[in-house]
């Protein structure tokens, strides 16, 4: 099995810079793309960045030239260097992996780290 390990999140002021990682481990030859979600109080869960094994990334409108997804393979850790926070950024960020698995794709989620943005 895959497990997910987030950190780096915390209280940042508006207008400031964080950077959040994910570690990886058990099942890695599985992944076959890595991301970052968020949600925040009320709200749905929604897309913030992915990463695919090929390193194509997908960044949602709202982070886009803000937030970049990277990986360090030899790590198995991705990160989310966040720039230009806005207090809209606050959530629960959680990383997620999609892995190929019993034939089938499969998501599994970290157990979420918490940014907070103030203005």
């Amino acid at each position: 099995q895959l497990q997910l390990v987030e950190s780096g999140g915390g209280l940042v002021q508006a207008g400031g810079s964080l950077r959040l990682f994910c570690a990886a481990s058990g099942s890695i030859s599985s992944i076959k793309a890595m991301g970052w979600y968020r949600q925040a109080p009320g709200k749905q869960r929604e897309l913030v960045a992915t990463i695919d094994n090929g390193d194509r990334t997908i960044d949602a409108d709202s982070v886009k030239g803000r937030f970049t997804i990277s990986r360090d393979n030899t790590k198995n850790t991705v990160y989310l260097q966040m720039n230009r926070l806005k207090a809209e950024d606050t959530a629960v960020y959680y990383c997620n992996s999609r892995v190929w698995v019993w034939g089938r794709y499969r998501e599994v989620w970290g157990q979420g780290t918490l940014v907070t943005v103030s203005e």
